[in-house]
């Protein structure tokens, strides 16, 4: 998924050694510390039910190699027929875990492509078990969940800009020298190094959500070495962040518009209208809900709200999220609600993976910053356009103001690349449609396949129709001239 900054800014592997065998595909030019990276040679073990696991060094920061090294965990499933390459998988976010996205790859992918690919997924730098890099503590990632995001009072409205003013001291404090070296760029260069010490001379690649900014930006930096990018739940670089607010709460208001529909065909719906979703969530911020999960942590509306949007990412949740409700409503049971939302921030066990971090970290990094005049007024437009997630998604604070380095708006066009497959959901609530056709329309060679449907992306996800297509473009190469609405 790719998440925007709200309101409030919102191992498996072994080390690797450095030879130097002569490789056709290193990078062109005399550094010769470049050169070591491109022509390492991973140390893989196993690490169970088949996978094998390695660390890759890469350099800190590639204008000057020579000056450190950092660690990416990296994961692969060998081919269970006649392998034809590796296929490289990112789930999304920014600081969405390729490990455990590859993990998954039996549901990922089809047979038919795990029979002639590697599959192999890794932890961008920052994220995971990829020299990670943190801003908060368990304490504080408690009170950015737990922070009202319809603040009433100017105290509550302090509240909220503290925590986004503090957030780029705390990491500029913490990530240390890596906070400037996260963004996707970077994690681009780093995937090419990835593709030349698995031995493939072109990257075959699925990305989801953001996961497609990366791929998008892959191709960019290095058209020739493209084989076949499929690009679904496709990002719009030219979207601004604050623009990216906006969308998104009018996908996730349209997510929900659809659900409630949903849910009101079917007997005891507790919500049938998005009015009652607003009447219920002003009830959880004057009284939080309990939960029986985690007794000492109130489910305030800022819980309960992230607990209505995470599970309107996937149709197949609905019924989760039908339950959630029923229990807050007549039970004051916040417990699903609590769980889902926990699940989005990545809380286990009470604590927090740091996906957070790295998503403010890596947007923050990769487009301009916002001004206050444009977080006002694309806040006022968010709230009239999406009065129930619009408070949430959009604010007139956001942390990239203060941040240490910005990006500059860029359009992708990728010329010389092979053929590139973007897909897009009409109804997906995070990567509305309407990026999916502007990816399309910016890269020199792509090919827009449409899913009319619901959730967010869409292969292996249900259509049968979205499935051949991308499974015949990952095995060939080709996309065919006339590709159909699925």
């Amino acid at each position: 998924m790719r998440r925007a900054i709200a309101a409030l800014g919102v191992g498996l592997a072994i080390a690797a050694s450095l030879i130097t065998p002569a490789r056709a595909d290193a990078p062109p030019g005399p550094d010769t510390t470049l050169r070591t990276y491109y022509q390492q040679k991973l140390i893989w073990t196993d690490c169970e039910k088949g996978f094998h696991c390695a660390l890759m060094q890469v350099p800190i920061d590639y204008r000057r190699p020579a000056a450190g090294q950092l660690s990416i965990s990296v994961v692969k499933l060998p081919a269970t027929g006649a392998r034809q390459g590796s296929i490289v998988l990112n789930p999304g976010g920014p600081g969405g875990s390729g490990v455990d996205y590859a993990r998954l790859a039996t549901d990922v992918v089809s047979p038919a492509v795990r029979a002639r690919f590697d599959v192999v997924g890794f932890d961008p730098r920052g994220v995971g078990r990829s020299s990670p890099i943190r801003c908060f503590t368990t304490e504080e990632m408690n009170a950015r969940t737990q922070a009202d995001p319809s603040p009433d009072t100017p105290a509550e409205k302090k509240i909220n800009a503290d925590l986004t003013g503090r957030t780029a001291t705390l990491c500029r404090e913490r990530a240390g020298v890596l906070l400037p070296h996260v963004g996707t760029a970077d994690a681009a260069r780093d995937l090419d190094v990835l593709r030349a010490v698995l031995g493939d001379r072109k990257l075959t690649y699925l990305g989801k959500s953001y996961g497609t900014y990366l791929g998008a930006t892959y191709a960019e930096l290095f058209p020739g070495r493209t084989r076949a990018l499929v690009l679904d739940g496709a990002v719009d670089p030219t979207v601004s962040l604050t623009e990216t607010s906006h969308l998104q709460a009018i996908g996730f208001e349209r997510a929900f518009t659809a659900f409630a529909r949903d849910c009101a065909s079917r007997p005891g719906c507790p919500v049938t209208t998005k009015d009652e979703m607003r009447r219920l969530l002003a009830s959880i911020d004057a009284k939080p809900l309990r939960s029986t999960a985690d007794p000492a942590r109130p489910v305030t509306e800022g819980i309960a709200l992230m607990g209505v949007i995470a599970p309107l990412y996937d149709k197949a949740a609905w019924p989760t999220l039908r339950q959630a409700l029923t229990n807050a409503k007549t039970k004051g049971d916040g417990t699903l609600l609590q769980l889902m939302s926990d699940s989005y921030f990545g809380r286990v066990n009470g604590v927090y993976d740091n996906s957070t971090d790295v998503n403010i970290a890596v947007n923050c990094l990769d487009y301009p910053a916002p001004t206050k005049r444009e977080l006002a007024v694309t806040a006022r437009k968010t709230i009239r356009a999406a009065p129930l997630f619009g408070p949430y998604l959009a604010s007139d604070e956001s942390p990239c103001r203060n941040w240490p380095a910005h990006g500059v708006k860029k359009t992708l066009r990728a010329t010389g690349s092979a053929p590139i497959l973007v897909v897009g959901t009409t109804r997906d609530p995070a990567t509305p449609y309407e990026w999916a056709k502007a990816l399309a329309g910016q890269l020199d060679n792509a090919t827009l396949l449409t899913y009319d449907g619901d959730g967010h992306t869409a292969y292996r996800l249900g259509s049968a129709c979205v499935d051949a297509v991308v499974d015949r473009y990952l095995l060939t190469g080709t996309i065919p001239a006339t590709v159909p609405s699925c």
